[in-house]
């Protein structure tokens, strides 16, 4: 055989995947294709919990081949979606980051606040008026974008050595948690709105040919009328979490408090509460799992010149958790689903890519607080409950006035803000007074409360280390001075604000928020189970040093691999 004849052949008999690694930018130690997922309220415990009940190809082949640190937290007291999710990329806190809260007060207009918030960046993919009458009658408070957040992600920093020759996607349930992963230079960030997966005019004028597709397979509104019931023998989730039928678990919306659920919102047609309802529902993991196995394909995901990143974010099980709590049958039958999800998706990247090719790190952006009324069972009256953060308004109300006279009707001294208290300054002004005295009034009315931990005004919160390991350091690490709260407080452990007596939720800096999932996979690293105490913000350090590029925000983040 001629010379030429050989060099044809071999050619031909060279894989894709050599053929990438041969027109690569990076060196070929790099991995081709990271992916970063994001599990919303997935607490640490849950991957031991039911790995016996998982299939093989899903979270159990990450487990048998990665290595999971199982004692992950959060060094950031208020464990939301939105600082979660800012942190897990950035490698820092709200005080550098700038994502306090899922939505917070601005104290230029006291409106509420969108974390991703950008009036200058309108939806795209879907009319705002299709979003009910609040997004019709004041359509810019839809627009999205990252520009909220103050810190690079570790995209940002392929972006900026690589530019376009690597390419950063984002897709989620929910728009905060796909924008937050992306960062600021992400090619793409998506998310679902009403059956829709959208994005903004900061990432493109128009979506793609592809998405435009998927939405018109209208897949969300086909499971109108689906029946949601345990993929497993129920004998399995009574020993495993207990009753189907606990106190303290949702019901409405279509659904009762037990198994089976029929997907419809309660209603004969299609409605907002159908799109509610199927949030909840494991389904739309489903709908998100496809839709990312579609943009890996379409958008050619782990074959461009450099490393790529895909990070997904899928929010179901804190939709469900919030309804019916961690020891539920809800929960664990999604996490059982969203195991198949994940295998199906391992599969198509494996296809496509090769998952020798790929780097993945799994995690989540909080735990969860088990629900108050069984708690109170488990350890008595006093041990947890439901707070009615009325009262505490009153309280401090009724000190301030006595403090320095009533205010007029018209004004009120302050403006609650999640877990803290903005001072008006109309109010302080009308009466002389200075924000760091009546803040000192109000702290002693807050702290006399039976069910507060700790209370701190901005003065003593910005004096506290935010190096340190205490509550009180982990809440300055959520606070950021310049637009930030006057007074700030934590409740007591198993305590959450609200007086309706369904449900659940997070945002403390105790253990069942902050104790996370944390699993690595990929080339290199070895079946491994680590027990040393580790942050969230360890693994933007981590993963820029695997991907070779500068670690964001000179994160103080250990390198752990």
């Amino acid at each position: 055989m001629s010379p030429c004849r050989l060099l044809v052949l071999a050619t031909l008999l060279v894989s894709p995947a050599v053929a990438r690694a041969a027109e690569s930018a990076v060196p070929p130690d790099r991995p081709r294709l990271a992916v970063v997922i994001s599990l919303d309220q997935f607490r640490g415990d849950y991957l031991t919990k039911f790995r016996p009940y998982f299939g093989e190809g899903g979270f159990k082949r990450l487990l048998d081949g990665g290595t999971e640190f199982r004692d992950t937290h959060y060094r950031h007291s208020v464990t939301q979606t939105a600082p979660g999710h800012a942190t897990i990329l950035t490698g820092v806190h709200a005080n550098v980051h700038g994502i306090t809260s899922n939505e917070r007060t601005d104290r230029a207009t006291w409106e509420q606040v969108n974390s991703v918030e950008d009036r200058d960046s309108s939806l795209v993919g879907i009319n705002p008026a299709e979003l009910g009458p609040a997004a019709a009658a004041n359509p810019a408070k839809t627009g999205r974008s990252p520009r909220n957040l103050k810190a690079e992600t570790v995209g940002d920093m392929l972006k900026a050595r690589y530019g376009s020759d690597t390419k950063v996607f984002a897709a989620s349930n929910k728009d905060r948690s796909a924008i937050l992963l992306g960062g600021k230079k992400a090619d793409g960030a998506y998310w679902d709105e009403n059956g829709k997966m959208v994005t903004s005019r900061y990432y493109q004028e128009k979506l793609p040919a592809w998405v435009e597709a998927f939405n018109a397979e209208r897949r969300v509104h086909e499971s109108f009328g689906r029946t949601w019931d345990r993929i497993a023998d129920p004998k399995l989730y009574d020993q495993l979490q207990g009753p189907d039928d606990a106190v303290g678990e949702y019901e409405g919306n279509g659904y009762t408090r037990t198994m089976p659920k029929t997907v419809t919102g309660g209603k004969d047609t299609v409605t907002p509460a159908f799109f509610s309802a199927f949030d909840v529902s494991p389904f739309s993991a489903e709908f998100l799992g496809a839709f990312v196995e579609r943009a890996v394909k379409e958008e050619k995901l782990g074959r461009n010149r450099a490393t790529d990143l895909l990070c997904v974010s899928f929010s179901q099980i804190d939709s469900c958790g919030h309804m019916y709590g961690p020891d539920s049958h809800e929960v664990m039958d999604s996490i059982l689903r969203l195991d198949r999800v994940l295998a199906k998706l391992l599969d198509t990247i494996d296809r496509e890519v090769g998952l020798a090719n790929c780097l993945f790190v799994l995690t989540a952006d909080h735990g969860v607080l088990p629900v108050p009324e069984q708690m109170q069972a488990k350890l008595g009256p006093e041990a947890a409950g439901r707070t009615n953060l009325g009262e505490v308004d009153t309280a401090i109300r009724k000190a301030l006035d006595a403090a320095y006279g009533p205010l007029e009707a018209r004004e009120s001294w302050f403006v609650r803000d999640n877990s803290g208290y903005h001072l008006r300054p109309a109010a302080l002004a009308a009466k002389n007074v200075s924000a760091a005295d009546a803040a000192k009034v109000a702290r002693g009315a807050m702290a006399a409360m039976p069910y507060m931990a700790e209370v701190y005004s901005r003065e003593e919160l910005l004096a506290i280390d935010p190096d340190g390991t205490s509550v009180s350091s982990m809440m300055r690490r959520s606070y950021r001075a310049e637009s930030d709260r006057d007074l700030v407080f934590v409740l007591k452990t198993y305590f959450m604000p609200g007086s309706r007596a369904v449900g659940t939720t997070h945002g403390s800096p105790y253990p069942y928020d902050t104790h996370v999932v944390h699993l690595w996979y990929g080339p290199g690293i070895l079946p491994a189970v680590r027990g040393e105490r580790v942050g969230v913000d360890d693994l933007a350090p981590t993963l820029a040093g695997l991907l070779g590029v500068p670690v964001p925000n000179n994160s103080p983040g250990r390198r752990l691999l």
